[in-house]
């Protein structure tokens, strides 16, 4: 009996200590709220999930940033004189430009050349097109890794660039990639490529952390071609996978000194992976015929700032005409949701694609308990009907576009390192409209009848799933 009541005030005390360290750190009010509650009430359940999934910022990551002594702080500052003769004007006339480059740390760059990737096959032709032109080193980094016929194709292309003498580094998050066998790394790491996990629990405070990941899809060749956005290495990427079917995904090709963006991004990451600083190209190359303003936008749980979140409201009330945004997951958090409304009572056109099809039951129902007032406020919810929507993209007006990896729900927000490149330009934008005419044109509306046809039970699942958003 003793032992039990130690046991039993030993759980509350922790919970108690728990629910401070909630207070003080935890981002929304929401978490707080969901957090203390737990951690007061089933302190034996909620003590160690805490630890686990509770923190909203990557500490170890932070100090990594901003330890002046490392040779990492001599590479940031490189990078951003390096890039500094090729900053766009952009930031300097318009104070809406200015504010999206003081997010990212980065200005603008002029002399770039974007192209349109849509779905798997366009994207990875031109991802090992690229490869295969490369003639010193590569970086690879990708949330899902599958030892699939994809993933087999791309193992087999690093270890043929490997032998011809590159450097080759890849980088893949544990978490995503936990499927991943011990013997495709072995493949890669006998054939002399770099490869590591993004190992968001490395250190002492971090060991049993699983709530940071790293979703970034980047792919760099030399320092001057890149790529970005929202497709993984896995068949059903590909749209083999017959429980998704057709696969909607959207990815990037850059080349001029924006690419610099995508590679700094990669050094910091390696480096806390790794401890390495890697010896990389820093000289920007323009495009011959690259005319594209393009600023690239990292965000995560060690920003000061919420990033993802900030850019994407910054976006929403920086339309004048529309704002169309395509998201697998759509659960926003009450900043977007208001600057969503505001648009519309700007008289803007907004809309909004999701997925008929889910992949995450948890956000599927989430997205129905607020559904309701975005429609009653005049935003179109649209779902796309013929397979999966995956694809990270949004249009602002005629001119600004943005293809990247962050999704609109709270852990793309605040506990995922995200990446987006931003792309000011008339003819892209124009790219980015005839896609999302294309995938409007196989989506249906969601409306209010069908809203209020779901049962009782599963507005009753929504409610509650909602209520777990911050936690998700």
């Amino acid at each position: 009996m003793t032992v039990l009541f130690l046991i039993i005030t030993v759980a509350h005390v922790l919970g108690v200590l728990s629910s401070i360290s909630a207070l003080m750190s935890t981002r929304t009010p929401q978490g707080t709220i969901a957090w203390i509650i737990s951690l007061n009430t089933f302190p034996y359940v909620a003590v160690p999930a805490y630890w686990m999934f509770g923190r909203s910022k990557f500490q170890g990551y932070v100090f990594a940033r901003k330890d002046q002594d490392t040779e990492i702080r001599g590479a940031l500052s490189e990078v951003q004189s390096s890039i500094d003769p090729h900053a766009s004007s952009h930031g300097q006339t318009y104070g809406r430009v200015r504010a999206v480059e003081l997010l990212a740390q980065m200005p603008f760059s002029a002399g770039n050349q974007a192209d349109l990737l849509i779905d798997g096959e366009a994207t990875f032709e031109s991802i090992f097109e690229g490869m295969q032109e490369a003639q010193e080193y590569l970086l690879v980094q990708f949330y899902i890794v599958r030892d699939d016929q994809l993933g087999r194709e791309l193992k087999d292309k690093l270890i043929a660039k490997r032998r011809e003498g590159l450097e080759v580094y890849f980088l893949y998050d544990e978490i995503g990639s936990y499927e991943l066998p011990r013997s495709y790394i072995n493949q890669l790491t006998d054939a002399g490529v770099e490869i590591r996990p993004f190992h968001s629990s490395r250190g002492r405070w971090n060991r049993f952390q699983l709530n940071f990941r790293n979703h970034r899809k980047v792919v760099v060749a030399d320092g001057a071609v890149g790529w970005v956005g929202g497709l993984n290495v896995g068949d059903e990427y590909m749209g083999r996978n017959p429980k998704f079917g057709h696969w909607r995904d959207t990815h990037m090709r850059l080349e001029g000194p924006a690419v610099l963006g995508l590679q700094l991004a990669f050094l910091e990451d390696w480096h806390w992976a790794s401890g390495q600083v890697l010896d990389l190209a820093w000289e920007p190359q323009a495009h011959a015929e690259g005319a594209r303003h393009v600023l690239i936008v990292p965000s995560g749980p060690a920003d000061d700032l919420d990033t993802a979140s900030l850019m994407f409201q910054h976006a929403i009330h920086s339309a004048d005409e529309r704002i169309w945004i395509a998201s697998p997951y759509f659960v926003p958090d009450e900043g977007v949701i208001a600057a969503l409304q505001l648009a519309v009572l700007r008289g803007v056109d907004v809309r909004v694609l999701i997925p008929t099809k889910p992949d995450s039951l948890l956000i599927h129902l989430s997205s129905f308990a607020f559904l309701g007032r975005m429609i009653d406020s005049g935003v179109q919810i649209r779902r796309y009907k013929p397979g999966f929507l995956h694809e990270k993209v949004f249009l602002i007006d005629h001119y600004v576009a943005g293809v990247g990896t962050a999704n609109l729900d709270n852990r793309s927000f605040r506990l995922n390192f995200e990446i987006t490149a931003v792309v000011i330009d008339d003819d892209f934008a124009s790219q980015v409209e005839e896609m999302f005419e294309t995938d409007f044109a196989s989506a249906e509306p969601v409306t209010r009848e069908q809203l209020e046809s779901r049962s009782f039970l599963s507005k009753l699942a929504s409610r509650a799933a909602y209520l777990l958003t911050p936690l998700q």
